[in-house]
């Protein structure tokens, strides 16, 4: 089979999933960058074009299960040929940079952060497995978080919980796809230099840096690196696993 597959990246208007899409670019595949900010995404998409890769932005609400459930018409061939799936899009309100603490989450925005952060990975995996199922090749990488693996005090209770939750839905799913040549891994970043997280307040960053061994906070492209090794040929014998990348936060 040809190198060349169309490759799925949510949240992908700028960070981590822009990195993830620009490298996947580079890998030779047809990168689709789905993001709600409409203008953002076209951007990047653009800006891959410009390297020289294959790329569309689309603009697509997760929490719109029609839109979701579209996205296949939407796509045509190219989504027939979508071997890579990687779900990074993620929301995580904070008040005044800080954040809110469990007892004082609205249902409102404890539903929309689970719609965003698990309820839409799970979907956007059932859409994209008939195609990889009938290539008999997929790879699909949920970029988690260290809240997932360590929630004490490291962030707000609905994303803790979707995080975590991401981690069991990527083991459900690589257990029962593995025999159809589609794999399922997670990354568990840990303080990465992206947009969501220079909105912390300074004293917030000064701690946070103080508690990680390399002395450094990650990088968008550190991240790409990671998620195209876990989207490549040479990953195939890893499955249900979750790949910490934190500087030394979390060591298990």
């Amino acid at each position: 089979m040809s190198n060349k597959r169309t490759a799925i990246i949510t949240g992908a208007a700028r960070g981590m999933g822009q990195a993830i899409a620009r490298r996947l670019g580079k890998a030779g595949h047809h990168v689709v960058l789905l993001d709600v900010l409409e203008r953002e995404v076209e951007e990047a998409a653009a800006e891959i074009r410009a390297e020289g890769a294959s790329a569309v932005g689309l603009a697509l609400d997760l929490a719109d299960e029609g839109a979701v459930s579209a996205l296949p018409e939407r796509l045509g061939a190219d989504f027939d040929r979508v071997g890579i799936l990687v779900n990074n899009a993620a929301i995580s309100p904070k008040r005044n940079g800080r954040r809110v603490p469990a007892a004082e989450i609205e249902l409102s925005e404890w539903e929309s952060v689970l719609r965003i952060n698990l309820t839409a990975p799970f979907r956007m995996i059932q859409l994209c497995l008939p195609p990889m199922r009938a290539q008999r090749w997929g790879r699909i990488v949920n970029v988690a978080s260290r809240a997932g693996r360590s929630p004490g005090g490291v962030a707000a209770a609905h994303y803790v919980t979707t995080k975590t939750g991401l981690l069991g839905l990527t083991r459900a799913f690589g257990k029962e796809v593995a025999g159809d040549g589609v794999t399922v891994n997670a990354i568990a970043p840990g303080r990465i230099e992206t947009p969501m997280t220079q909105g912390s307040p300074p004293e917030v960053l000064k701690g946070v840096l103080a508690s990680i061994p390399v002395g450094r906070f990650g990088t968008t492209e550190e991240i790409a690196a990671l998620a195209a090794f876990l989207a490549g040929e040479e990953a195939g014998f890893i499955t249900g696993a979750t790949i910490d990348i934190n500087g030394g936060v979390l060591m298990i």
